[in-house]
C-alpha cells in the first residue's frame, strides 16, 4: 500500500479523516515523519501543528492544530488522540487572538503574584493560542 489513513480524534469526535502519503508529527521527543508501511509506533504529542500531505494532489497539504495527545502508527493508519484539534480552515483567528491576549494577561498577573501553578496554566493557554494562530496562517 502506498498511502495511509490519518485520523484525528478529540473528545468531541473525529476532527480529521483522510488518506495521505506523508504526515509530520511533533512529538515530545522531536519531529516524526510518517510514511506508508512504517513500523508500529506510539508517541506523545506536544502542542504544535500536524502536517498531512494528501493523496489527491502532490501539493495538497492539510494543517491541523494539535493541543497535545498521543499518536499511534499501525498498519498504514495514523491515529491521533488529541486533547483538542482544529483544521486550519476552521480556526477562528479573532477568537485565538483574544485567547492569546487573555493568556498573556494571566501570565503577567501570575508572575507578579509569583503563582507558579497559575503561570504554568497561562503558559499552556498561550502556547495553544499561538499554535492556533500559526496554523491558521497556512490557509
Amino acid at each position: 500500500m502506498d498511502y495511509m489513513t490519518v485520523q484525528v480524534i478529540t473528545p468531541n469526535g473525529i476532527c480529521y479523516d483522510h488518506h495521505a502519503y506523508f504526515t509530520l508529527l511533533s512529538t515530545v521527543d522531536g519531529e516524526l515523519g510518517v510514511l506508508p508501511n512504517m513500523i508500529p509506533t506510539i508517541a506523545s504529542l506536544k502542542i504544535d501543528e500536524l502536517k498531512v500531505r494528501r493523496i489527491d494532489d502532490e501539493k495538497h497539504v492539510d494543517w491541523i492544530s494539535i493541543n497535545g495527545g498521543i499518536a499511534e502508527v499501525l498498519d498504514n493508519r495514523v491515529t491521533i488522540i488529541a486533547d483538542s484539534a482544529e483544521r486550519d480552515r476552521d480556526i477562528d483567528v479573532t477568537r485565538a487572538e483574544r485567547a492569546k491576549r487573555r493568556a498573556e494577561n494571566e501570565l503577567q498577573e501570575a508572575e507578579s503574584k509569583r503563582d507558579i501553578d497559575a503561570a504554568r496554566r497561562a503558559e499552556v493557554a498561550l502556547h495553544r493560542a499561538l499554535n492556533r494562530i500559526n496554523v491558521s496562517g497556512h490557509k
